[in-house]
């Protein structure tokens, strides 16, 4: 990784509720409001920008997990930030504080864990996992 690379470092996003976004199951909408696997997504989001700028050529982050609790709704049309910041940086393993909130306050928190790996190890490792 390049050098620069700080705890404390942070990066936001902001999203508009769609309903691509809506908690559903099986093609049915089971609530029409911003669902966890969204969030999910973007926390991911959020905290790979946090190492973008900080990859070398040769290497790639990956997630390896992702904790959050999801607090509150946010309906359609609603706009949703979500902002990550570096808590942890430890040889090749990257965490993130995120929180997601709306105009009314908080609805999300969780942590998210990157790892940095060669490219070449990433190929291998899939090779492995194919069938």
């Amino acid at each position: 990784m390049k050098r620069g690379l700080n705890v404390g470092r942070e990066e936001a996003i902001e999203i508009i509720v769609t309903e691509d976004m809506f908690a559903s199951f099986e093609g049915e909408i089971v609530h029409p409001v911003y669902s966890t696997v969204a969030m999910t997504y973007h926390m991911e989001w959020v905290s790979r920008k946090i190492i973008l700028p900080f990859l070398e050529e040769h290497e790639e982050g990956m997630g390896a997990s992702v904790q959050l609790k999801h607090l509150a709704a946010s309906p359609l049309g609603s706009t949703v930030t979500l902002t990550a910041t570096l808590i942890e940086l430890r040889d090749n393993k990257v965490v993130t504080k995120v929180i997601a909130q709306n105009k009314l306050g908080l609805i999300g928190k969780g942590e998210v864990i990157q790892v940095i790996l060669p490219k070449e190890r990433i190929v291998k490792k899939l090779d492995e996992a194919s069938f």
